[in-house]
């Protein structure tokens, strides 16, 4: 790999990283109008990447971010701690099979550690499309066959 990349954690000063960040996840998941047409204003991220729930952390090669990581972090009731949800996880086509992904991961268990987390949950499609996430999670965790509901939620009558 020519330009190494660099991990590092967001904070609420990395507007323009976490901008960069939006970008690579809209063309990673071929959704580019998703990540871009109706961006968080500045105050919004600053607000995000500042709080203790969020957790944004990036890959950076020759000055750019090449990868990224959007988790959250849930308290649990049942004990005092907590588990990080690997919300988003996505990398630049040219830095794939280059273990950019496996450093991420490796950076958001240092982080959950830190946070005294006991678990890092991430969720991947059984489709066809997600075939390389799963073989990565399935490296680096235990797999389990969970479902996943979307309900929606009721606005103004809706």
């Amino acid at each position: 790999m020519p330009n190494r990349p660099v991990f590092r954690q967001l904070g609420p000063d990395d507007l323009s990283a976490m901008d960069q960040l939006l970008g690579v996840f809209g063309e990673a998941f071929g959704e580019p109008e998703t990540y871009a047409s109706s961006r968080p204003g500045a105050g919004y991220l600053r607000g995000l990447l500042g709080s203790d729930t969020f957790i944004a952390i990036v890959a950076e090669a020759a000055g750019a971010v090449v990868g990224g990581i959007a988790a959250y972090e849930l308290r649990k009731f049942e004990q005092e701690r907590s588990e990080i949800y690997l919300y988003d996880l996505a990398v630049l086509e040219a830095y794939r099979r280059q273990g950019v992904a496996t450093g991420l991961i490796q950076e958001l268990r240092g982080v959950a550690a830190a946070r005294g987390a006991w678990v890092i949950l991430v969720q991947a499609d059984t489709g066809s499309e997600d075939q390389a996430a799963i073989a990565l999670y399935s490296r680096l965790g235990t797999r389990e066959e969970v479902l996943h509901f979307d309900i929606p939620v009721e606005r103004n009558g809706e």
